[in-house]
């Protein structure tokens, strides 16, 4: 058990990491999501083009629980249960993550 926190302390530092960095280089300005926490099934990723997008959920413990491809603004993700999760969105070469909270 006390096995599952650290990796889940360690997951949460990596992506935290790699926010921060992201965040520095102003990419995770020119990409992002609303609205969170999510009630509605539905997110809307926001950019400044319209590329194709490359959306990654992750659970707390790493465990890939959606993987797709967008073209449009609306992700459904009413599938996803309850709780809380890492979004990684990647557009071109432009790539933010975050937190991402399910009602």
């Amino acid at each position: 058990m006390a096995k599952n926190y650290i990796y889940t302390i360690l997951f949460f530092c990596l992506f935290s990491l790699g926010a921060f960095a992201q965040d520095g280089k102003q990419q995770g300005e020119t990409l992002g999501f609303y609205p969170n926490p999510v009630s509605n099934g539905k997110i809307y990723i926001t950019s400044k083009t319209s590329l194709d997008k490359e959306v990654l959920i992750f659970d707390v413990l790493g465990k890939k629980v959606l993987q797709t491809t967008i073209s449009s603004r609306e992700l459904n993700i009413s599938t996803i249960p309850p709780g809380v999760y890492i979004i990684k969105i990647t557009e071109g070469d432009t790539t933010t993550t975050r937190k991402l909270i399910v009602r």
